[in-house]
This record gives structure tokens, sequence and C-alpha cells, in this order.
């Protein structure tokens, strides 16, 4: 940014090397990372000490230079970073591609024309690295799921931070002017497992027995059992009693309670 004189600021874009062909290419994050590391490597060296990060091979067969080139590239590499990762790629080129311009700016706000793209690739391992490449995946896709639990010891065990002091839970609800309503505890949400239906019933026969009037509420704390798969069995073996001095609560039908008279007379 430079200041015109005048009180606004103007963008200068360097274009002198506006009309250098450049390549674009979508390459895997392991490839990216490998090039990383070795810029920070060689970033305190000169550039001509520096060695390359990997090598481009065009194949161009004579009879047919239309449809027979073909681009590889091999990875230079070799440090401890690279791990198993493919060394041979293959770069697929695009032949029809949206124009494009490739520009750079730095940390003091400078833009440059870095130049114009002339071809686009999408870099892949080949064939023969194909399933070495896939097993590197996995194993970095199962190493981020991984979880890293760490335990920390407490120094100050009394817990004087972690718990009201006796006397301040009175002091500060007396003094509140913004007293919020408790959350109404909600009942245990523990999923319960079915019985076997022949042995529920014989439990609910067995309950009726004791006492011939009982509440949804209270089979369901008796037997353990979900409610809508107790009431599936109510509503076959039981009358639902919707007024009446037992108004609320489920009693065996007619033809029910007396198999379980008789069995009690036995």
């Amino acid at each position: 940014m430079e200041d015109d004189g005048n009180g606004s600021n103007s963008t200068v874009v360097d274009t002198a090397k506006a009309e250098r062909s450049v390549w674009l290419m979508k390459c895997p994050l392991v490839v990216s990372k490998s090039w990383q590391a070795q810029a920070a490597a060689s970033s305190s060296s000169s550039v001509s000490d520096s060695p390359p990060a990997s090598k481009v091979v065009v194949s161009l067969d004579p009879l047919r230079p239309d449809d027979s080139l073909q681009f590889t590239m091999e990875m230079a590499g070799t440090g401890s970073d690279t791990g198993n990762m493919p060394k041979s790629y293959s770069l697929n080129m695009f032949k029809d591609f949206v124009p494009m311009c490739i520009f750079s700016e730095t940390n003091q706000g400078r833009v440059a024309a870095e130049g114009k793209v002339e071809h686009k690739f999408d870099l892949k391992p080949h064939n023969e690295n194909m399933e070495e490449y896939r097993k590197m995946c996995r194993e970095r896709t199962n190493k981020s799921m991984v979880k890293n639990r760490q335990i920390q010891v407490i120094d100050n065990d009394r817990g004087v931070h972690m718990r009201p002091m006796p006397g301040m839970v009175g002091l500060i609800a007396s003094n509140s002017k913004d007293k919020k309503k408790a959350a109404p505890v909600k009942g245990s949400d523990v999923k319960r497992t079915r019985r076997d239906r022949g042995e529920l019933e014989d439990i609910m026969f067995k309950l009726f027995e004791r006492q011939p009037n009982w509440a949804l509420k209270q089979l369901v704390q008796e037997t353990d059992q979900p409610a809508q798969f107790l009431k599936e069995i109510l509503n076959e073996l039981c009358v639902y009693n919707k007024r009446g001095t037992n108004q609320g609560t489920y009693e065996l039908k007619p033809e029910y309670k007396k198999s379980v008279e008789d069995t009690g007379a036995e």
C-alpha cells in the first residue's frame, strides 16, 4: 500500500513476472507437508544449495506427439517426515480449464503477479503404490480419531475452590434478588430390557393375586419393564378403570380373574 499524496491508498501490483508460465497442481496433503518441511529445512541455506523437492518427467512418443504426452513426478525427499509416503506419482493434465493468473502477497502488503497458469494437473500415486497410499491414509485417519485424555492431579485436595464454604449457600440465597426456579428433577431414563412375554404374563398374574388393582406406575416399578410394552400386555389381560373408587388403575378381566381365583383356591 502506498500513499498517493491525497490521503488515499492505492495498491501497486508488480507485473514483472505476469507472463511467466505456471503449472497449477492439486496434490495430496502428505506431499504438500513434505515440501513444506523441506522448504523450512533449507530456508537457512542459499537457493543454490537447496536440494530439489521433486523431479517431473515428461514422456513423449514422437510418432504420436499429441496423444502420448505423459507427466510423472518423483519425490526427492527421504526424511523421516515422509514415512511410508509413495515416491512416484502420476500427473493427470486437464485440457479444459478456466484461464487463471497467480498472485502473491507479502506480510507488508506487497502484491505481485507470479504468472499465468499454463497447465493444470491432478496428482495421484501410481497404481502400484495405491494400496500403500490407502494404508497410510487409513493409519492417519485412525490416529486422528484417538482421543488423548490426561489426568491432572490437583495439589489442593481440600477442594476449597470447588465447593462453597459452610454458611455461604444460605447467605447467597437470602441476599439474591433474582432467584431462579429449581429445575424439576426428571425420573430415571434407564433403558429397560423386555422380558419374555409369557414370563411377564406369569409375573402379572402373581401381582394381581397380591392385590386386585394396580396403577401403571406401580407395575413399571414392580416388573422393571418399559411402560409401552407393559401397556400392550395390560390391554390384553386387564380392564382400565376410568371412574369410580379405583379410577386410574388396572384390574384383570373377568375371565382371567376367575382363573386366578381358581389357581389360588388350589
